[in-house]
């Protein structure tokens, strides 16, 4: 066969020189007059005529590139893993607990590299549910703030620093400091719930016998397991009718918000079958998470907590002490204790109190309900911190009888009440060392720095409750010369036992039987059942007697109540930017805390959002801005912890304000309140919130809400629905259309989201970030209406005006009425996404046809295609589009806020199934359109059509309530066909249904449990 002419254009390609291939692979080359001036202009934009020159020479410059390029070799593996198949994801099961709140998970991986991490459903303890922080935790993997080496501390005072230090030399100088100490040894932890390290450390304590295990936690739960005997009661909120909540906020941070919220949103989904719904009343302060969701809001001053706790007692058990709680016309107090006699077992009391008093008080109370929701027998661990203990410890520091002290992921300097007091002990403890995955505010101030891994690189063991087990596994080898603190503690005790061996030993006790088929199959699910934690010490609880004296009076003045978010928690992961840049489901807030205040005292003291105060007591003070906030209680304040980071990395420092030193020690416990004093100061400090409009104020046609009396006595009336008018008659909108309708053949995407089930936790929010590479923009960016995430909640407050307010008072002055909050609102929230509508109005107006739409249904959208006009988003009427204003990725404006992204550590993070998208292009949820395809290939290969649940969108796989379904809705069979069916015409409606857009996203109107509906059923 004769070989064809080869042709080139000149010598340099013949030559295939270093100038002409730089030319060909750049798209734009240098010579090129892109920026020179032309007339009398100052302009720097080429004229058409050239820009349509250089839109040529581009396409040519793409075709050389293809053709005689230089090669670039890559290296396959040269043994490659069995269980590695590049291209396919991985799947391996773990647990995530840092002494917050408990996760069985699952962790995602490509090419041995962790990228998500999804809800174990076989755990019977979380079931497939995830908190928005665990959903973030696997960015924490990549930080570059953790430290990557063993260190010691060299120099003294302010110019003391710590260096690199060989292993083997620090395990030397730890094993003789430990020889020769004096005094006694103490390991300082937040709870710990793995039965193996507490053997670990139990050991280390024979080899050491001064030693003891001190553990505290930052949101403490001291006074309720004083109140109990020393243990921590197990609730299950499925059990219960009626409850009753003060200050406890079990939907977002209190104990367990993952397992509570799905407990409880089983009695609060409602259908044609089950019309029925709990009933919760919510005593608090600030509005919360728990309280958002409540039937029942009453918003009391932190020191007005125990009073009606003693007031409860009285009214549902008798023979109290005289409280001095006062109601109001409503008396909802009285209202709540009368539905919990009549509930009986069925009746349950929780408090977010710390004081032993108000829990004695209400452990009294679930006893006399015999209340089937509190199980003392089989109790939780995920508490164990003694408030008494870690006081005495920092008092014996400070007292020189402290001869060594080991912080295992403790950081009290930073994140106790008695900070200063720690850091002013350290210097009296002549060995201190540092266990923690960086140099914290506490690590920073010690000897020694041993850093552990992550928990995604090490293996552990947990029980969270009696007889319930799971694991941890690591998902990747450690990326930094670090040592599992499990490892450390052993070695320095003498045990040459790898840890992983040792943990096998102990669960050879807890499994029997076949243990190697018993150990894998624990391993591969996760979870097991069985108990491996000794039983608590017995402690006599407190006498009610002497619970009725302890409760404190009601105070005066302006008080203070320390809460905590739900996303940044504690502040252990404040350097991660996507929980920093998680609007707070409240107050949709991001980037650092505030002083909520309420409306009528912002106005009595002429203060503006933004406006920093001074906030004092007991001497000390920090500054923080203003937020105005509906529903926190009159004469009270609300301020976040977790905040106020001064070593924790790029993305934390300096971030807000740490409130923790402004909180108090009663009754051998921390209190998260006290009085203090506001100044104003003539500082401004703006806040980055998400979303500027508050109340629902006339927008049925957005968010639909009923009670449950209407929904018991007609379903079909308790949604409205928008009609026009035709020769037939009413008819719904989507009867009606100019538009040709799409005919779909084989699947049909869509999205059924309830918002009686939605708690606004914000776990989709991050599920989808993780997913999709959403970037993160930072303060500033969010407060110039830049944030990017594809999947928002938005947050509605119910307001005292209503449209019946236009004859008397005008429609102008009623529509600006109904704009301002209630002083104590309600509030519903609503998941807001691309609703990849059948009739996209942003199709229509896209010049170069970026978007368009799919034969299954899907809005999508090419980005190599997009120019950026934004005239997609200009014709959105869910405003769900992102445009790219900046490349986020390498603009280094933005390396302190998504540092994480500019190193080849941190991009690791990154799907390499979703596209990175670049500046000046236009984004926005694709209902995870890579899953939807990976799921109909795995089909396809198997000779069958996907089947409902395997394709899940990452959102609906994110909610713990379960409050997204996804699927394909040519599927009769599945899910969320059969839940169309059951609510059309009922409780399911389209957002901005008049205009036709026909989306693909159906909701189910919300319903209410309130007390006219309860009296009418």
């Amino acid at each position: 066969m004769q070989e064809s002419p080869k042709y080139w254009k000149g010598i340099e390609e013949l030559e295939n020189s270093p100038e002409f291939v730089k030319n060909a692979l750049t798209e734009f080359a240098d010579f090129l007059p892109v920026k020179e001036s032309h007339g009398t202009s100052d302009a720097t934009v080429a004229p058409r005529r050239d820009f349509l020159k250089l839109m040529g020479f581009g396409i040519a410059a793409a075709t050389l590139a293809s053709c005689e390029t230089p090669i670039k070799k890559a290296i396959p593996y040269l043994n490659k893993p069995e269980e590695v198949d590049p291209g396919i994801a991985n799947y391996y099961a773990s647990t995530y607990f840092t002494g917050e709140d408990y996760n069985s998970v699952l962790v995602k991986t490509r090419e041995g590299r962790p990228i998500k991490l999804e809800g174990n459903p076989e755990s019977p303890v979380t079931r497939g549910g995830l908190s928005a922080r665990a959903q973030a935790a696997v960015l924490s993997l990549y930080d570059g703030g953790r430290l990557q080496h063993f260190a010691i501390k060299k120099g003294t005072g302010e110019k003391a620093e710590h260096a690199k230090a060989d292993k083997d030399q620090v395990d030397q100088e730890i094993r003789t400091a430990l020889a020769s100490n004096t005094g006694r040894i103490a390991i300082v932890s937040p709870t710990i719930i793995s039965p193996s390290t507490k053997k670990v450390i139990a050991e280390f304590a024979a080899r050491f016998p001064n030693t003891e295990h001190v553990m505290y936690d930052v949101n403490s739960a001291s006074g309720l397991l004083r109140a109990n005997g020393g243990v921590l009661p197990a609730y299950d909120f499925s059990k219960a009718s009626v409850i009753v909540s003060f200050g406890a906020d079990f939907l977002g941070t209190w104990l367990s918000p993952v397992e509570y919220a799905q407990q409880y949103i089983t009695n609060r989904k409602v259908s044609s079958e089950k019309k029925t719904m709990s009933k919760h009343y919510q005593f608090e302060s600030g509005l919360s998470l728990t309280g958002s969701n409540a039937d029942v809001r009453v918003a009391i001053k932190p020191s007005q907590e125990g009073q009606a706790v003693l007031k409860l007692y009285n009214l549902v058990v008798g023979g109290g002490a005289t409280s001095t709680y006062e109601e109001g016309k409503t008396q909802p107090l009285a209202e709540a204790a009368d539905r919990l006699r009549k509930a009986g077992s069925s009746g349950l009391v929780v408090s977010g109190s710390n004081d032993p008093a108000v829990q004695t008080l209400v452990a009294a109370i679930n006893r006399t309900l015999g209340s089937a929701a509190v199980d003392v027998a089989n109790p939780s661990f995920i508490r164990q911190g003694d408030d008494a203990r870690m006081s005495t410890l920092i008092a014996d520091m400070n007292a020189g009888r402290v001869g060594t002290v080991i912080f295992y992921h403790a950081n009290p300097v930073f994140n106790h009440p008695m900070g200063e007091q720690v850091l002013s002990g350290l210097k009296k403890v002549k060995t201190t060392i540092s266990l923690n995955d960086r140099l914290d505010e506490t690590g920073s101030q010690c000897t020694y720095a041993v850093p552990d891994h992550h928990f995604l690189e090490s293996w552990n063991d947990f029980e969270p409750k009696r007889g319930f087990l799971s694991l941890a596994q690591p998902a990747i080898t450690p990326l930094f010369a670090t040592r599992q603190a499990q490892d450390s503690l052993l070695t320095w005790a003498g045990n040459p036992t790898s840890y992983y061996n040792y943990l096998r030993t102990q669960w050879q006790g807890v499994l029997g039987g076949d243990f190697q088929k018993a150990w894998d199959k624990a391993v591969h699910d996760g979870v097991a059942r069985g108990t491996a934690m000794p039983a608590p010490l017995a402690v006599a609880a407190p006498d009610v007697n002497a619970a009725f004296g302890a409760i404190s009076p009601i105070g005066t003045g302006v008080e203070l109540a320390i809460y905590e978010k739900v996303g940044i928690g504690n502040g252990t992961h404040a350097n991660n930017p996507w929980l920093q840049e998680l609007p707070d489901p409240v107050s949709k807030a991001t980037w650092g805390n505030y002083v909520a205040v309420p409306r009528a005292m912002a106005e009595k003291n002429k203060w503006e959002q933004g406006d920093v105060l001074e906030v004092t007591a007991g001497g000390k003070s920090i500054k923080l801005p203003v937020l105005i906030q509906p529903g926190q209680a009159a004469d009270s304040v609300s301020i976040a912890i977790g905040y106020g980071r001064t070593k924790a990395g790029k993305v934390a420092q300096d971030c807000g304000a740490n409130v923790l030193p402004l909180a108090t020690m009663r009754n051998g416990a921390i209190i998260y309140s006290n009085t203090v004093t506001l100044k104003h100061t003539e500082e401004k400090s703006p806040i980055a919130q998400t979303q500027t409009h508050h109340t629902i104020m006339d927008r049925k046609p957005v968010v639909q809400e009923s009670t449950l009396a209407q929904y018991i006595a007609n379903p079909k009336e308790v949604t409205e629905y928008e009609t026009i008018s035709t020769p037939e008659g009413p008819q719904k909108p989507n009867k009606v259309s100019l538009w040709q309708d799409y005919e779909y053949k084989n699947h049909h995407w869509g999205m059924a989201i309830d918002l009686n089930s939605c708690i606004g936790c914000g776990s989709c929010v991050v599920g989808c970030q993780a997913e999709n590479n959403v970037a993160v923009v930072g303060k500033q960016e969010v407060i110039n209406r830049r944030e990017m995430h594809w999947l928002r909640i938005d947050r509605y407050y119910s307001s005292d005006a209503h449209k019946t307010d236009f004859e008397t008072k005008g429609k102008l002055d009623t529509y600006e009425a109904m704009e301002h909050p209630s002083d104590n609102p309600k509030v519903i929230f609503q998941p807001m996404l691309c609703q990849h509508c059948n009739h996209a109005p942003c199709e229509t107006v896209c010049p170069v046809l970026a978007t368009t739409h799919s034969s299954e249904g899907l809005n999508q959208m090419t980005y190599n295609r997009c120019v950026g006009t934004r005239y997609c988003a200009n014709n959105c009427p869910y405003k769900v589009r992102r445009f790219n204003w900046f490349s986020y990725y390498t603009n280094e404006k933005f390396e302190s806020v998504n540092g994480h992204m500019f190193t080849d550590l941190g991009r690791m993070v990154l799907n390499p199934d979703v596209t990175v998208r670049a500046r000046g292009v236009m984004e926005k949820c694709s209902f995870c359109v890579q899953r939807i395809q990976l799921g109909k290939l795995e089909a396809k290969k198997q000779k069958r059509r996907p089947q409902d649940g395997e394709i899940v969108s990452a959102c609906a796989q994110s909610c713990p309530t379960q409050a997204i379904v996804f699927g394909d809705m040519r599927d009769p069979e599945s899910r969320i066909s059969k839940l169309l069916r059951r609510e059309d015409g009922e409780r399911a409606f389209h957002v901005l249904d008049s205009i036709n857009v026909q989306p693909n996203i159906t909701y189910l109107t919300k319903i209410r449990n309130t007390d006219e509906a309860v009296r009418n059923a």
